[in-house]
């Protein structure tokens, strides 16, 4: 997987949370982390599905889940879920961060909102 275009094991995350929801107020249910340039997008459960639009606008193909636990990659380009390299820290979002979240910006009916 190392050697798999698309993977870059010198870049750290963007941040705690999803760049685009983050600027924009929004809430996510779960995050990805784009594994060529370190962009924290969410989910495609969520309302938005930042991750991968990034990876649409950018052919940045290759994401790695940013949740605690989880340390699996997945291929846009080949929808197929892999294991790889270890990547900077963090490796996932803030433990006392919620799942969805942020907790103040989560709506009430969030189940209903997402994918």
């Amino acid at each position: 997987m190392a050697d798999i275009e698309g993977i870059d094991v010198s870049v750290a995350p963007s941040g705690p949370g999803c760049v685009e929801c983050d600027s924009s107020g929004g809430w996510w249910f779960h995050l990805r982390r784009c594994a060529q340039c370190g962009h924290i997008g969410c989910c495609d459960s969520s309302p938005s599905q930042h991750a991968s639009a990034h990876a649409a606008g950018t052919g940045h193909p290759i994401v790695r889940s940013y949740e605690p636990g989880e340390e699996w990659f997945y291929s846009y380009t080949t929808e197929e879920m892999y294991y790889g390299p270890e990547l900077p820290a963090p490796q996932h979002h803030p433990l006392e961060q919620t799942t969805p979240g942020p907790a103040d910006r989560v709506p009430r009916n969030w189940q209903s909102l997402i994918h």
